[in-house]
Order: structure tokens, then sequence, then C-alpha cells
């Protein structure tokens, strides 16, 4: 019997929202998930960058980027950032769901490509709990907070341009949300068109 495709899933959320523990908890819970690991020409700044990119020098990103390898890219002030093509489809045509952790601007260009891909955005419960959180840290100033809350706000205004939100106000709540728009969408026509063609061809000769 054929697999059954995967789907590319991409995640999305301001600045602070707890992104990165929401996904952390979604792994640990959905152990056949993939991680789609960006490409990145930045410098490594610490360790946990490692977990998050594959640091490359810029000339090897432009290399890859003219031989036609990427999925998305952009470019961030002097720095490149992109979504390498190939594991990605290898992933899906295993039948693996791949998550995309991504900004507003790479999810609407994966959406022209691959719009049959599945979008979530996180959001916080209020602009004053997602203050709240940043100010919690202690990691940041003022003005620090400011832009951050600055570039969540412009960042939420994308929030409609989404196939589905889970708010992050409980975290538990947030990841079992986040698990079920993925269990669902397994079960979706275009996931299971393979599928339904190969059980619609049992019926064509059993019904000779």
């Amino acid at each position: 019997m054929s697999k059954m495709s995967g789907t590319l899933i991409l995640v999305s959320a301001p600045s602070g929202c707890g992104k990165d523990t929401v996904l952390k908890e979604v792994f640990k819970k959905d152990k056949e998930l993939r991680f789609s690991i960006s490409y990145t020409s930045r410098p490594e700044r610490d360790p946990a960058d490692r977990e998050k990119y594959n640091l490359v020098s810029e000339q090897e990103f432009l290399k890859m980027l003219e031989n036609n390898e990427f999925l998305e890219y952009n470019k961030y002030g002097k720095n490149y950032y992109g979504t390498r093509k190939k594991p990605v489809d290898d992933w899906l045509s295993e039948g693996k769901n791949v998550i995309l952790e991504i900004d507003v601007n790479g999810a609407k260009n994966v959406k022209k490509v691959c719009p049959e891909a599945i979008s979530i955005f996180i959001m916080p419960p209020s602009m004053a709990e997602l203050e709240r959180r940043l100010r919690n840290r202690g990691t940041e100033s003022d003005e620090d907070v400011k832009k951050r809350l600055e570039i969540a706000a412009e960042e939420i205004t994308h929030a409609k341009n989404y196939d589905y939100i889970c708010i992050n106000n409980e975290l538990s709540e947030c990841v079992e949300d986040i698990l079920t728009v993925i269990k669902a969408q397994s079960f979706t026509k275009n996931t299971m068109k393979d599928f339904i063609e190969e059980v619609e061809k049992d019926a064509e000769s059993f019904n000779r």
C-alpha cells in the first residue's frame, strides 16, 4: 500500500511569544515530526546556534543559491538565511510531516511555491502579556523591549494570512492545539490523495 504524503507545516510567531519553547514540547510529543534546519551565513554567536542553523560561509550560501538549492531565502542585514529544498522534499516523500520555523515574510514566500503547505501562527494572549514576558526575562533594556513589541505588533498584522491561529496562553494547551492541527491535517483529501487513488483502483477491479 502506498504511503500517505507528508505535510509541510510553517510556524511563525511574534518575537517573545515562546515559539521555541512550544516547538520543543511539540517535538517531544511527536517523535515522527521532522524539523527543517535553516542555512545561514551568519557567524556563530553561541553553541546553541548549531541546533537551529546550518552555519556556512557567504560564499557557500551563494553557491547553493546559484544551484537553486533553496525553497526560500532572505537577507537580513549582511547575512543570508534559507531553507534547503532537498531534505524537506525527501521527508515529505517518505510521508513525514515537516515543521519549518519561519518568519512572516519567509512563510509568504514558501506559500507561493508550496501552496499545499499549512501555516500556523502562534499568538500571545495579549500585548500586555507579551510585554510582561519580555520584561521578566531580565535580559533586555527598556528600549530593546519596546523595539521587540513594535516588531511583534507588525508581525501580528500578518496572522490573518495563516491557516491556523494557536494562542500561547498556557504552554501545554498551545502544544496540544498544534498537535491537533497536525493530526487533523493527516486526514485531508490532499494528504490522502495517493491512498484514495489506490483504493479506487482496488474498487474498480473488485467490481469487474
